[in-house]
């Protein structure tokens, strides 16, 4: 199924909102809405499917037909470089999420990192998202007025959003979260952490927007605000393709959610590579890679100063270090540690399956029509609370 892209900030801020605030509700539906359910034993006459019984087809292999790692398989080689052959499109996309925990965007309600195959289908219905796409298929009261609750946690119905349709599978194993250090799939922020992370919003939520500068930046669509490019790489509702790109002295990962592009420098065997003066901090940072064997190791410092205080925060003294290993046609083992003792209480580490995906990576047009940021901005000049329960909109 080909993925809806969207274009403009306000589309930028509710996915902001989405992957770091508690799941949002696909649709809203009860007495405070204004909006109810309709009988279900009714039989209402209303729009239907023109899609065909065959329409879906997968571009991604089902993590339930892949099997454990065959330790004798060899990746094909890379013409460019000589090394393993990482280059295509692979998707991040799963129910699986960085933490373990209650709800969709935290992983499942379960306390250790494996879900036993017995139960995944049960905590696969659990998710918010499988829950909010049976709600979507159900049909509204049609004497019903317009929702009246001003909710904009409820813009997006199961339609519109492609966050994958399984746990993720690492290695024949089902999985809970990416994280597997600490035990408790939680990310261990110290006081630093929090001062961190909580800085973003505290800046938009208190400081009056004299100017683009200040709003965050998935708002301006400067990188994704999901942080599906990392470091390290998760996932969100829609837009996980990766596409990696090979050559004999750089690496480039193409980010699908918002045109994110991280370039790596290839360290060569007795190569020197300088790092890049702490002071120019580009967005990813400053990224060198290097082979040991047929894994692509990467260390990134110094990321931009917005993005070095997201939601995973990395100090000036901070690395994270990325591994990158083929392990079948079409999985790439992808692990991670965070190393950080201003913003964490410990290294921490994690791991996932990048599935080859059969499909391109389309541009991101994020400001293409932008009306929302020149709305923010008047607003707040005409002195307008913009806030839902104030006089904006």
């Amino acid at each position: 199924m080909r993925k809806i892209h969207f274009t403009g900030v306000a589309m930028a801020a509710f996915g902001l909102a989405l992957a770091l605030a508690a799941p949002a509700h696909a649709q809203r539906i009860g007495d405070k809405a204004g909006v109810n359910f309709a009988d279900p034993s009714t039989n209402i006459e209303g729009p239907k499917t023109i899609a065909g019984k065959t329409s879906f087809v997968s571009p991604l292999p089902f993590f339930k037909d892949l099997k454990a790692w065959d330790p004798a398989y060899k990746a094909p080689i890379n013409k460019a470089d000589g090394h393993a052959d990482l280059e295509g499109v692979w998707s991040s996309a799963s129910l699986t999420t960085m933490t373990r925990g209650k709800g969709a965007r935290s992983g499942a309600n379960i306390k250790t990192l494996e879900i036993p195959a017995d139960k995944i289908n049960d905590y696969v219905g659990q998710t918010d998202y499988n829950q909010n796409r049976l709600d979507s298929q159900k049909r509204t009261d049609p004497n019903a007025g317009v929702f009246t609750d001003k909710n904009t946690d409820a813009g997006y119905n199961a339609f519109w959003i492609d966050p994958g349709s399984e746990f993720i599978k690492v290695n024949g194993q089902w999985r809970s979260s990416f994280i597997t250090v600490p035990e408790n799939g939680q990310i261990p922020y110290n006081r630093g952490g929090d001062r961190a992370v909580g800085a973003r919003m505290n800046d938009v939520n208190t400081i009056k927007n004299t100017g683009p500068e200040l709003r965050a930046y998935g708002e301006r669509c400067l990188i994704s605000f999901g942080n599906q490019g990392g470091p390290p790489l998760t996932n969100a509702m829609y837009n996980n393709n990766i596409q990696i790109v090979q050559t004999a002295d750089h690496v480039m990962l193409d980010i699908e959610m918002d045109h994110d592009a991280r370039i790596i420098r290839i360290r060569k065997p007795g190569q020197d590579v300088k790092p890049i003066p702490g002071v120019v901090a580009p967005w990813f940072g400053d990224e060198i890679g290097w082979w040991e064997g047929d894994t692509l190791v990467v260390e990134t410092r110094h990321l931009h100063p917005l993005q070095a205080r997201g939601r995973i925060p990395l100090s000036d003294t901070g690395v994270v270090r990325e591994r990158f290993k083929r392990v079948s046609p079409v999985e790439i083992f992808y692990s991670f540690e965070v190393d950080d003792s201003k913003n964490y209480s410990q290294v921490w580490k994690g791991e996932m399956t990048l599935r080859k995906s059969n499909e391109n990576v389309y541009e991101y047009a994020c400001h293409e029509g932008n009306y929302a940021m020149p709305g923010i901005l008047r607003g707040m000049a005409e002195g307008r609370d913009t806030a839902i329960d104030k006089d904006g909109e």
